[in-house]
């Protein structure tokens, strides 16, 4: 009876269980509609972060620098006309995403994308957006309302699909353009869209006192504070190291289930300091960027530094080539031509080096030694300054970078150097042939 070693085991179980699992996954068209909707959201919430540093700059209140003063009074002053921007750009961010996951159903399900979008909307505004003395409430535009967004726009998308399907709509000649006849044939589902969910708030709001996303916020609540624990943290940094190891783009998958939850949170943090109260969400995607994935998936920009000093002709290739995009977090030179994926001698590491890392920087946060995330960045800006960017350009956070890059670099290490005696062994054998012809040939 053959002996088939654990690894190979281990790798099988991957191949055959995690893997199917993890594509139909990553291929169901709700977890693609809510990562497209995020894209489509993505830059309107990071241009609104980034105004958070005009209105809240990082300098003491009590500092007497003529620049830093002046930067204060001034924001102090006009905070209001400042906030503006941000208030209709990230404040604004569930109208956004519903209609980027719309739209992303929309394509999924052949029907026009920018009708579908607006019909999301619709369906979002008429729970979320209560109206007292003339005005609209902003209050579930942000963060509390994420979760709303995410159910009107798969139900309002899904029942126009549905109705579509099953000619429920009003059909044209085909002489009326095009735009004319789509919509007349929107008009049932605005109206079932209004028949159904318009009592549904009423309902609730009579009997519970709640209106919709009140009411989704108060059951998912505990769902959103369980995802801001470190063994939360732990689950979802292992589920996406272990689908990269084996090919599968993990965090595509990871980011795609927990951005809601980043998001209700961030925009916590963003409410909390706009108070001047104290953040109490550690878990956003600041940190799972700039802590956890510096360089790339598995922190490899550490290993990229360490590959330049390599004697293995090939590790030193690979690191040239992977240095300058692992800056800015693009690991695949890294990843596909060390290679990390795959190879038993790197997956300990690899494994390791996220939650250990997460492990330290949860700490040094939770005990404010560290300041927290309170903007959203670019997943492709380098480490430190990512990490100081989030959080409002505090100091801290880079050390706290600097201090995961130390780790991963000594973590990575010992097994780098015993994968680069196995190459230089190869290399070796590959010479030595060519010497020996070369001892053979004749003496001219």
């Amino acid at each position: 009876m053959s002996h088939i070693h654990p690894y190979d085991r281990f790798v099988s179980f991957i191949e055959q269980t995690i893997s199917p699992l993890a594509g139909r996954l990553g291929q169901q068209k709700y977890i693609q509609a809510i990562r497209d909707g995020f894209i489509a959201a993505l830059p309107f919430m990071i241009v609104g972060s980034f105004l958070l540093v005009f209105i809240f700059p990082p300098f003491s209140s009590e500092t007497q620098w003529g620049f830093a003063r002046a930067w204060l009074d001034f924001s102090s002053t006009y905070q209001t006309q400042l906030l503006l921007p941000f208030q209709l750009s990230m404040g604004l961010m569930t109208l956004f995403i519903s209609v980027g996951i719309g739209a992303s159903l929309a394509r999924q399900n052949g029907l026009d994308p920018v009708t579908t979008g607006l019909l999301c909307l619709m369906a979002f505004m008429l729970v979320a957006a209560p109206v007292k003395d003339g005005q609209i409430s902003m209050q579930y535009f942000s963060g509390q309302g994420i979760f709303t967004a995410l159910l009107t726009a798969i139900y309002a998308s899904e029942l126009y699909a549905w109705l579509k399907r099953n000619n429920i709509t009003i059909k044209l000649p085909p002489q009326v353009p095009t735009g004319v006849a789509r919509s007349f044939e929107v008009l049932i589902p605005v109206l079932v869209i209004i028949l159904t969910l318009h009592p549904l708030n009423l309902f609730l709001e009579s009997t519970t006192g709640m209106i919709l996303p009140e009411a989704i916020m108060s059951l998912i609540k505990p769902l959103v504070s369980a995802s801001d624990t470190l063994p939360a943290m732990l689950l979802a940094i292992l589920l996406c190291q272990i689908l990269w190891f084996a090919g599968i783009h993990g965090a595509l998958i990871v980011t795609g289930i927990m951005n809601p939850f980043w998001m209700a949170n961030l925009s916590e943090n963003q409410a909390a300091m706009a108070a001047g109260e104290p953040m109490t969400h550690i878990f956003l995607q600041g940190f799972w960027d700039h802590y956890l994935l510096i360089g790339g998936v598995g922190s490899t920009l550490p290993l990229a530094f360490l590959l330049l000093r390599s004697k293995a002709i090939h590790l030193r290739t690979i690191g040239k080539m992977g240095l300058v995009p692992g800056l800015f977090n693009i690991n695949e030179p890294i990843l596909f031509g060390a290679p990390v994926i795959m190879n038993p001698v790197f997956f300990v590491p690899f494994m390791l080096v996220p939650m250990i890392n997460a492990t330290l920087a949860w700490f040094a946060l939770d005990f404010d030694l560290v300041a927290r995330v309170v903007s959203l960045t670019p997943w492709t800006t380098p480490g430190p300054i990512g990490a100081s960017w989030a959080a409002n350009w505090a100091i801290s956070p880079v050390v706290m970078s600097l201090l995961c890059m130390c780790s991963a670099a000594v973590m990575y290490y010992p097994f780098l150097k015993a994968y680069e005696r196995t190459l230089l062994k190869q290399e070796s054998a590959e010479q030595n042939p060519e010497m020996a012809t070369a001892d053979l040939a004749p003496v001219r």
